[in-house]
């Protein structure tokens, strides 16, 4: 069966089943090829979201993420493999490489990079954002930019057995800081301490893109609008609604966007590793000169995209642009000293 003239869908036989599930049909089918969706984070949902919403067929894919492939990333995150692991490859690249095996047709950008006021333009251009990040403050910002510019986007989150998730449309439903007026504080389980079930992440990740599936086919009727929270182990389930924002929300109902104007700057600890990222304004590293530089004072190996150096009980990865990643420490003021004194104040 091949496509009609003007269609976007390249071969309409690789989707036909989907075609058949009458929600979507053929005109659904159409608007997800064209649709241009930003995946913030790919790590154990963010793998998963990718594959299913490459297989589904959307048009462009724009992964955003910080982070690079390490070995205990593979028990969960469906895309990376050994080798990506032993390169050290940055996830948004190594994710783009995988998925235009699995779907030609599918257009991959990859941006190793972090989410932030300076980097929010990588959002203008989609018309559904993602949420598959480890921290509130990235979140906060997705919330942010999703209010001001009226975009919606989905939450999404999992530790041990349990996920989390809720839709956000602006003007519709309550947003993140409606539920959330503050980030979580005190001591709450992470991945480092409490571990991550593969099927959770994969759980919730489906869930997420069975939403953003009818964002796309344009189904406003059948969103969900509750934040959903399911413990896959205890089978513990609950949802709270969603329906209305809260009266007198700073960012909905005050319009204070305080994480998009760089009012904030949150410290983010990486998930599942005890580690400290160091931001850096556009700060360009010769990969060749650092390691002739760092080469008497540790262990030092690098690519195209990354450089890694080893000294004592620390491990540095240094990007391109000039963040790192310190790990062996979760103090920032140990990780901007490590990198004041090797890298350069």
């Amino acid at each position: 069966m091949s496509p009609q003239p003007n269609s976007p869908i390249p071969n309409r036989e690789r989707y036909s089943r989907q075609i058949l599930f009458t929600p979507i049909g053929l005109e659904g089918q159409e608007r997800i090829c064209r649709a241009k969706v930003a995946i913030v984070g790919c790590g154990a949902i963010g793998a998963s979201v990718c594959t299913l919403l490459a297989r589904a067929g959307v048009g462009t894919l724009r992964i955003i993420d910080r982070d690079y492939v390490e070995r205990s990333n593979l028990q969960r995150q469906l895309l990376f493999d050994e080798e990506d692991a032993h390169q050290s490859f940055p996830k948004a690249e190594a994710a783009r490489r995988k998925l235009i095996a699995i779907n030609s047709e599918v257009r991959v950008e990859s941006h190793a990079t972090d989410l932030a006021p300076r980097t929010i333009s990588l959002l203008e251009d989609a018309v559904l954002v993602l949420d598959c990040t480890d921290n509130f403050g990235t979140r906060y910002l997705i919330n942010d930019f999703s209010v001001k510019t009226g975009r919606p986007w989905i939450y999404a989150a999992a530790v041990g057995a349990y996920a989390v998730t809720m839709n956000v449309l602006p003007g519709e439903t309550a947003c993140l800081a409606c539920i959330f007026p503050e980030p979580p504080s005190g001591t709450f389980a992470t991945c480092e301490t409490a571990g991550i079930l593969s099927s959770a992440a994969n759980y919730v990740a489906s869930v997420q893109v069975a939403e953003a599936l009818k964002l796309l086919v344009g189904d406003h009727t059948h969103l969900r609008r509750t934040l959903l929270s399911q413990d896959l182990w205890t089978n513990e389930r609950s949802e709270i609604s969603t329906r209305q924002p809260r009266p007198g929300c700073s960012v909905c109902g005050q319009r204070l966007f305080n994480h998009l104007d760089g009012k904030v700057h949150p410290q983010i600890t990486l998930c599942g590793r005890n580690s400290v990222q160091i931001h850096e304004r556009e700060r360009p590293v010769d990969f060749l000169e650092m390691s002739l530089r760092l080469s008497p004072h540790g262990s030092v190996r690098y690519n195209d995209m990354v450089l890694k150096f080893w000294r004592e009980a620390y491990e540095m990865t240094l990007f391109r642009d000039g963040r790192a990643i310190i790990k062996g420490t979760t103090d920032p003021a140990v990780a901007r000293s490590l990198y004041a004194r090797f890298v350069g104040s």
